[in-house]
């Protein structure tokens, strides 16, 4: 089949290389506008951009699907479309001017955490199942019905972790669903149960409350690493958690209350204490936490909300 391929971050490169090494021909890439970057706040293709680049794809870069958009995607009279995290929506009548219409893959087990950040809200709410799902594109918010999925565990991964290893697998069950519209195998069954929503996170959602349980702010953290990342309010400033544990026997801790031991810091929750392996202070580098913590005053405590 013609394939047009819609997406822009990391986790929809995986995809794109899978699909441009089966028997279809992708007949253009779309994706986001270059963004800047860094510090000097350069201006840089997509990671999308850049893996289509190196394999020879052509590229359209849109910053929506919008009437040109549509125009130049028309005229190259694709039979399906294909997008994973592109960052926009499909309407009509684009939604329908490929012959088998827009399937796309998203990272979470439908119809829970539809919307832009599915892995990390699963994350957040201590969901102990994970998974992919590659469904046909409709108007409404990921309501679409579905062709396959995948499931596994969520472990002890993060965020990040999680969604890397999910583009990957993901790119596998895609592909496997593009050969089956293509020789009439694939097969839709609805979405069962009550839909949940995973709006975009900000850096609010970050924070970690240390009046809360232990296992809650793991799971925080879990699902705000890397982005939008964990903190805690100490001294009027933000630390940022790059890497946090449980705590082993570790003594008793008022919630938000510092512990620095020789090797560990620790931090007290409402039902006992986590370990701090790496943070960020506030206009300093990443640094291990004991390292952080030999400077710490006898008193110090997490800021009250």
């Amino acid at each position: 089949m013609r394939l047009v391929f819609a997406g822009t971050p990391d986790a929809a490169v995986p995809s794109l290389e899978r699909l441009a090494a089966s028997g279809h021909e992708i007949v253009a890439v779309v994706t986001r506008p270059d963004a800047p970057l860094g510090r000097k706040r350069v201006l840089t293709p997509s990671p999308v951009a850049q893996a289509a680049e190196r394999l020879g794809l052509p590229v359209v870069k849109a910053a929506k699907l919008d009437a040109e958009a549509t125009a130049a995607i028309a005229a190259l009279e694709p039979d399906l479309g294909v997008i994973v995290a592109y960052g926009g929506l499909v309407r009509e009548p684009l939604l329908s001017t490929p012959s088998h219409g827009w399937i796309n893959l998203h990272f979470s087990l439908l119809p829970k955490w539809r919307g832009a950040a599915p892995v990390q809200h699963s994350l957040i709410a201590g969901d102990a199942e994970v998974g992919a799902a590659v469904f046909q594109l409709v108007p409404a918010l990921d309501a679409g019905d579905v062709f396959a999925e995948l499931r596994e565990a969520a472990g002890e991964r993060t965020a990040g972790e999680l969604l890397a290893h999910l583009a990957v697998v993901g790119g596998e069950l895609l592909a496997g669903v593009v050969d089956g519209i293509a020789d009439g195998t694939a097969v839709l069954v609805p979405q069962t149960g009550e839909p949940t929503l995973a709006p975009k996170l900000s850096i609010e959602d970050g924070r970690l409350d240390p009046t809360r349980p232990a296992a809650e702010l793991l799971a925080r953290y879990r699902g705000v690493t890397p982005e939008p990342g964990a903190w805690m309010p100490v001294a009027g400033a933000r630390l940022k958690v790059l890497e946090a544990r449980p705590a082993v026997d570790a003594p008793d801790l008022e919630p938000g209350e510092f512990r620095a031991e020789k090797r560990r810091v620790l931090v007290g929750t409402a039902d006992g204490a986590l370990e701090l392996v790496r943070v960020q202070p506030a206009g300093k580098g990443p640094m291990h936490a004991a390292d952080w913590g030999r400077g710490l005053p006898a008193a110090l405590a997490v800021d009250p909300a």
